[in-house]
Parts: structure tokens; sequence; C-alpha cells
């Protein structure tokens, strides 16, 4: 087996390229073929989109209806339980499988209590404002360490980094050779910059 890799990926929920290489990763994990090591860390979209300079998705007010701020707290929730991994990829699937909406309480509270959580536990932790921290500390690292803009952003020892979105889902031995090369090029080849394909104009 080669070498373990030790990365971090910087995501948001709503993102479907975030699903797709958690996919890959999962495919990976899977063929035993390949050893790593992922830090999952937080960081908002929303909060990248936002207009208002002094606004921040973590200080809103609880009351509020923020885009993707649930999942994160619901996250750390299930972090704060020793069982990030579990809800995670719950909630990857609820968002971009069965198409459901992360930002409705019931939604999460079925996927958390489908995952096997302490679920007393886990509304206190919800409501417990300094949950936000985890969030507001990944994404302004991310953005003040590695320049991070968009999910998913994976980050490498040494700093390397890499924006990347898959065009569709890659599972079994092509996932394998899809991260070798994704690895080959983002973690080991410092010299590139960026690729980013062009769009080809429409034929009508």
């Amino acid at each position: 087996m080669a070498e373990r890799i030790k990365f971090e990926v910087f995501f948001d929920y709503q993102c479907p390229f975030v699903y797709r290489a958690a996919g890959l990763l999962e495919a990976v994990r899977r063929s035993g073929d390949r050893d790593f090591d992922i830090r999952w860390r937080y960081f908002s979209l929303t909060q990248v989109n936002s207009k208002d300079d002094g606004w921040t998705v973590w200080d809103a007010a609880a009351s509020d209806k923020v885009r993707g701020r649930l999942a994160f707290q619901a996250a750390e929730a299930a972090r704060r339980q020793g069982r990030f991994d579990e809800l995670h990829r719950a909630l990857l699937l609820a968002r971009h499988r069965d198409r459901l909406d992360l930002d409705d309480p019931e939604v999460v509270d079925r996927t958390a209590a489908g995952s096997g959580f302490d679920l007393d536990r886990f509304h206190t932790d919800l409501a417990d404002p300094s949950i936000l921290q985890s969030l507001a500390h990944d994404h302004r690292l991310g953005v003040a360490e590695h320049g991070v803009f968009g999910t998913p952003t994976l980050v490498f020892a040494g700093g390397a980094a890499a924006y990347v979105r898959l065009a569709e889902p890659v599972d079994g031995a092509a996932a394998v050779s899809l991260f070798d090369r994704l690895i080959s090029v983002a973690a080991a080849e410092p010299n590139i910059l960026e690729i980013k394909r062009p769009s080809r104009p429409s034929q009508s």
C-alpha cells in the first residue's frame, strides 16, 4: 500500500461538487488500495456570496434562516459526540441523493435519528451559540491561509491546494485511478497553478 496521504477538504453541504468528491473518496477508501486521512473543514458558500461586508453566517441571529447554517451546526454537534463521519455522509445523501432541505430542522432531526445519535444531547448542542465558532474558525482559516474561494477545496501537507469539480460521480476501479491522477497534479506538481476546461459554444 502507498504511503498515507493526509489532507483537508473545505466543504459546504449545499454544493453538488462536494457530494461527488466525497463519493470519490469513499470509493477509494472502500477499495483498500490507498491510505489517507481527511479532515473535513467547514466553508460557507452563503458567506462567500454575501454582499454585506459586516454580516457573517456565524454571527447572524439564531432566529434568521441562513442557508446552509443548520447543516454545519448538525455536523459539529455530531463531532461533539465523536461521530462526525456518520452524520456527514448521511447529510450529503439527504441533500443530494434524496433532494431534502437541510435547512428544515425536521429533515436534520430525522437524519440524525436514523444515524443513531443521542438526540437530547444533539438538540442541546444545536442550541449552543458557541457551536458556530468551528464554522467561523474553519472558514476564516480557509480564506486567510489557503485562499479558499469555493468547495470542495483540498489542502495537502505543505500547503498545496486545489479546488476540484468532478463532472459526474466516479466509483469502482476508476475512482482509484482518478484519485491518483488528482493527487499527482494537486499535491505533487506545484508548477501547475490552474487547469480550467473552457465550455464549447453551442452548435445549434
